[in-house]
């Protein structure tokens, strides 16, 4: 028994652990083949090294960048705001109201001299207008002619732009004689919008036509007299316009 008794203090007393036994076991199985026990020290490893200027870095002499304040850069944007000295849209589209009140009623007070500097303006807002106006007025009186309206519109433009640079010495474009032609026809929307309540097809409505073409023709012919510095041709500008005219004084009738 005292054997037995010594056996067990001798066993107890031993620095084996089950900790060292799994830790032989590991080792023979991944990477220590041999059985031989790393030797854990317990001193403090050696501190890894560091570059002598990283380890003061209290002491970096290096500048770093700081972006400089320029007032010319802040003073002076890229984008400068002007749109308060842009001009308005319609006056860049070539639209001015003023303007076409101003045809307007020299169109429809023959009498009226014409101002010549307005009248050279290639305004097609108002001719167009009005050639719309003709053709909405025949579809009322139940003539569908807006194909008769634009077809003679633009060929009467030809002729009539090919005869004043004939005529004239300084010569004119085909959108100022388009314009005035167009503003021109202001008094035959007139004539369409009576042939929507009673019948032109009478002594009344061949009158009321040859007045309507007298008119027409007449205030064309003194713009263009007006505009191109055409004296004493007034009446040779009106014959053609009055035969322009007289076409759509036949669709309105008839």
């Amino acid at each position: 028994m005292s054997t037995m008794g010594q056996l067990d203090s001798d066993f107890y007393q031993s620095n084996y652990t089950i900790d060292n036994q799994d830790q032989d076991y590991n080792a023979a199985a991944y990477g220590n083949p041999y059985g031989l026990r790393e030797q854990h020290s317990t001193e403090p490893h050696p501190a890894a090294f560091i570059p002598p200027e990283m380890s003061a870095s209290s002491g970096y002499m290096g500048q770093f960048f700081q972006p400089t304040y320029d007032s010319n850069y802040y003073s002076q944007p890229a984008y400068v705001d002007t749109f308060g000295e842009e001009p308005p849209l319609l006056e860049e589209l070539g639209i001015n109201f003023d303007h076409i009140w101003q045809k307007t009623l020299t169109v429809l007070n023959p009498l009226k001299p014409a101002d010549g500097s307005i009248m050279t303006e290639t305004d097609l807002a108002g001719p167009m207008l009005f050639c719309i106006a003709l053709g909405a007025t025949l579809l009322l009186a139940g003539k569908v002619q807006f194909g008769y309206v634009y077809g003679m519109s633009a060929i009467g433009c030809l002729g009539i732009h090919a005869l004043l640079n004939l005529m004239s010495t300084s010569g004119v474009s085909y959108g100022c004689v388009a314009s005035v032609l167009g503003y021109c026809l202001l008094p035959m929307v007139i004539l369409s919008s009576c042939a929507i309540f009673f019948s032109l097809q009478g002594t009344i409505g061949t009158i009321s036509a040859l007045i309507i073409i007298g008119w027409c023709s007449l205030s064309a012919s003194k713009i263009f007299s007006s505009a191109l510095t055409m004296e004493g041709q007034q009446l040779l500008v009106a014959y053609p316009c009055a035969l322009l005219y007289g076409l759509f004084a036949l669709l309105t009738v008839f």
